[in-house]
């Protein structure tokens, strides 16, 4: 049976679309068959050409119950939720269905807030630093703040994504090929946390995306 892993969170803009690809993305550099599921109704699907993972379009109710069934049954696959911003039902439903569930959170005081608001909401989810400052005294202010604000929730922050402009490239309508370097390794990396936390094992051989593997499928995307 699939992972399902949901990124979600009750304020926009802090990375989940990002988050949401890049795991992809770095799930299947990682040897790991994946689908990016869109649930946000302000985003259109992205052209999954050059992308090392499938895009399943699950923007209404119905359709995302059918997409996650699908992913259920195919054995070792994962299903990556882009859970959208600022709807807490769906976080809640996203919440019950995931195998692993992942708060993205920037280092704004407002981001700190609602990150805590969430870890209290969501007692199995952990908190992921994203678009992290760089610059080491940026990076060390924005460290204070997590370690002034969050020291309760120590244990459920993973390493942090630092911003990388290239980032930006997983989420144009048609991938720009080449992958850089360095937003395929902050890719694997990404991954890796989620697969160390689901206790998947690494096998670093390209998945294939065989014609029996996506029959019956929900989404035109991911077929």
């Amino acid at each position: 049976m699939a992972d399902i892993i949901c990124v979600i969170g009750n304020k926009g803009g802090t990375g989940k679309t990002t988050l949401s690809h890049m795991i992809c993305q770095g799930a299947g550099l990682l040897g790991h068959r994946s689908v990016c599921v869109l649930t946000d109704t302000c985003r259109t699907p992205l052209e999954p050409s050059g992308r090392h993972y499938l895009i399943a379009d699950a923007r209404n109710r119905d359709a995302l119950t059918k997409v996650i069934n699908k992913i259920r049954s195919l054995s070792g696959w994962m299903g990556i939720i882009d859970g959208g911003g600022n709807r807490t039902e769906m976080d809640r439903q996203l919440y019950g269905m995931a195998d692993l569930v992942l708060l993205p959170f920037r280092d704004s005081p407002e981001d700190i807030r609602t990150v805590i608001r969430d870890l209290e909401m969501f007692p199995r989810a952990y908190a992921v630093p994203t678009q992290w400052p760089i610059t080491p005294w940026q990076r060390e202010v924005a460290e204070t703040a997590v370690r002034d604000q969050l020291s309760a929730y120590q244990d459920r922050i993973l390493m942090p994504i630092s911003a990388l402009p290239v980032t930006k490239r997983l989420l144009q309508h048609q991938l720009p090929l080449p992958i850089p370097h360095p937003l395929a390794d902050a890719c694997r990396n990404a991954a890796r946390q989620a697969f160390d936390l689901l206790h998947i094992p690494i096998t670093v051989q390209a998945p294939s995306y065989s014609s029996s593997s996506r029959n019956e499928c929900p989404s035109a995307s991911f077929c």
